[in-house]
């Protein structure tokens, strides 16, 4: 059983360190640290060799710096969705906008007791965040519990 593993090991050595060919593969493998120092590390240390590998620290060069991201984009957007589900009552709705630092919307929403709730609001660098809330008369009056003694 030792005489296999012994043998299984050196033809993994053998194999890593590249003396029994190269297999064929239909991948594409592109290696990009080949230029660096250090990216030539062995990988198995050879059967006659006992002593540990010693190996080099991997040393990378500055990246170039990349300017294309520090050109100003003007934000401005236009943003709305609603949901009007029957089976679940899940109803409600939102639109925003923002041209430049202001940003203004709106949302509503259906509350447990039937109401609905509306937030509109705004927002800019000079007032800040400013919303007013607009509830409606609930459509569902709860039932209340009346005892007779």
């Amino acid at each position: 059983m030792l005489a296999k593993i012994v043998a299984f090991g050196a033809m993994l050595a053998a194999a890593n360190a590249g003396l029994l060919g190269h297999a064929i593969s239909s991948q594409s493998i592109v290696r990009h640290d080949e230029g660096r120092l250090g990216a030539s590390l062995a990988y198995a240390a050879p059967l006659a060799h006992a002593a540990p590998l010693a190996y080099a620290p991997v040393v990378y060069a500055p990246a170039a710096h990349y300017s294309g991201h520090e050109q100003y984009a003007y934000p401005k957007y236009d943003f709305a969705y609603s949901v009007a589900d029957p089976h679940t009552g899940d109803h409600k709705s939102q639109h925003e906008s923002r041209d430049g630092d202001a940003v203004h919307g709106y949302y509503s929403l259906l509350q447990p007791d039937g109401s609905v709730r509306k937030v509109e609001y705004t927002a800019d660098d000079h007032n800040g965040f400013n919303a007013i809330v607009h509830n409606s008369a609930p459509s569902v009056h709860p039932q209340g519990y009346y005892s007779h003694y």
